[in-house]
């Protein structure tokens, strides 16, 4: 009997949109080794990991008058070099040409009649350097039967290993008979599963309801509460179209430390984390953004964040932690100092944590699955759930591995998330730390966000206020 899509993975299919394709990705950049790096190497690295996911060699069929959720079959004419495409830029690449080529390739939406995943090896950047980007659908990566492509790729170690032996044979596809009665069996072991299944395309989550959150009683009771207050008006809020802006912001993760560190002789020390100072600085740099779109900011405007969280918090051995949380955060953009704005950030979060309005590592678990390397994919699933209307912006922070990673033999230098936007959502910001570095991911709309590299500066600049706490009003 074929695999069944859970129903929140099949409304991630349902609610896609040609202006909010539901796949998360990634644009990692690499140090190639002396004797190089090519596409030859990378498709026979995929190869050899794919192997033991299979998942990645298979697509969706929908059943017949949509008696129940789809199924994954096996793709009979698999072709990895279909999946693994090879681009470049011309020579000497700029960021800024990545960043062009990311907005271009994002959105696209992918062909449903294979494996929903591609990747790129654009070549050609400056200093030798090339980059690998990825797309990974959010029906596809449920952190359990398959994790994100991006997790596959890239090692701890330097890989020199020869090419594994393929013995994967594809099962033959089902046929329509076989789907509908497999549907049939389904839906008198649950009788529940056929009324929710023939209501076809949902365009809202409301028309997912139960089924989409009932693994998680915790996100239902986050959802309430929050929903008592909507989400306040803000540019961030648009009707958006299909085409994209992306822009790649890098810095160092000792600057945020060195904040914390600060305020260590603070009577706040121990209740101010990492993640707080990184909330801090998106909070300072909406409000510049905001200033300089002349928008009204005044001290009780504020930015709803929807923030999946996973915190950056050290433990005695100096080692990442790995503990998972989901809030909803109203940045203070209205405030002009950057202690002040860190401090009532940090007062906030205390108090979803103690309040028991976040959303546990346990509860995210039971939503999608639980892999440190896929969690982009889970909040992106968590943020596009929920309605719109509860917050202005999702944030997604991820800490990563503070030693280096590797593509085969290539060392990875950055690592910048590409989250989706959801109806109505005019920007998305994904963070991950790697290595020393925290590297910001800016993915908005054409339209609506024209200024988006400005955003990206305003980051730069906020941080540098808080590292030197500088509470002038701006």
């Amino acid at each position: 009997m074929p695999d069944r899509l859970t129903a929140l993975d099949a409304s991630f299919l349902y609610m896609e949109e040609s202006t909010t394709p539901m796949h998360v990705g990634s644009v990692m950049v690499f140090q190639p080794p002396d004797e190089g790096f090519d596409y030859d190497r990378l498709v026979s690295l995929i190869s050899n990991r794919i192997a033991f996911v299979p998942r990645y060699r298979q697509w969706v069929r929908e059943v017949p008058g949509r008696l129940a959720n789809p199924v994954w079959v096996d793709d009979e004419d698999f072709d990895v070099t279909y999946h693994v495409r090879r681009s470049a830029l011309p020579r000497p690449g700029s960021d800024d040409q990545l960043q062009e080529f990311v907005a271009r390739i994002q959105p696209r939406p992918m062909d449903r009649r294979r494996p929903l995943w591609e990747v790129y090896l654009v070549e050609g950047l400056a200093h030798g350097r090339f980059a690998i980007v990825t797309k990974s659908h959010q029906a596809l990566v449920d952190g359990v039967n398959a994790v994100d492509i991006a997790h596959i790729i890239v090692d701890g170690k330097s890989d020199r290993a020869e090419q594994v032996a393929d013995t994967w044979r594809p099962a033959r596809e089902p046929s329509d008979v076989e789907l509908i009665a497999s549907a049939l069996v389904d839906a008198v072991r649950r009788p529940s599963q056929i009324a929710d299944s023939v209501r076809g395309c949902i365009t809202d989550v409301k028309a997912v309801g139960g089924p989409v959150f009932s693994a998680v009683g915790a996100v239902v009771s986050t959802v309430a509460r929050t929903a008592v207050r909507p989400a306040p008006v803000s540019p961030l809020n648009a009707q958006i179209g299909e085409a994209r802006r992306y822009v790649m912001v890098g810095t160092d993760l000792a600057d945020y430390r060195k904040v914390r560190s600060r305020l260590m002789r603070s009577s706040y020390a121990d209740d101010v984390s990492i993640n707080d100072v990184v909330l801090a600085t998106i909070s300072g740099a909406l409000r510049s953004w905001l200033l300089t779109r002349g928008e009204p900011v005044h001290s009780a405007t504020t930015v709803r964040a929807m923030v999946p969280i996973s915190v950056y918090d050290t433990d005695d051995t100096g080692r990442l932690g790995n503990r998972v949380t989901a809030c909803f955060v109203d940045l203070p953009v209205g405030e002009p100092g950057a202690s002040m704005q860190l401090h009532q950030i940090a007062f906030a979060m205390r108090q979803q944590m103690e309040g028991g309005l976040a959303v546990g590592a346990e509860s995210l678990a039971g939503l999608a699955g639980f892999a440190s390397p896929t969690l982009h994919s889970l909040g992106a699933r968590l943020g596009s759930a929920m309605s719109r209307r509860l917050f202005n912006l999702m944030i997604t922070n991820v800490p990563g591995p503070q030693q280096p990673l590797y593509v085969g033999d290539a060392l990875m230098l950055s690592t910048y998330p590409v989250m989706p936007l959801a109806r109505g959502q005019a920007v998305s910001i994904g963070l991950t730390s790697y290595d020393g570095g925290v590297y910001f991911g800016l993915n908005g709309d054409r339209k609506a966000m024209p200024d988006l590299e400005l955003l990206g500066q305003c980051l730069v600049d906020s941080l540098a206020d808080l590292v030197g706490i500088r509470d002038a009003r701006r």
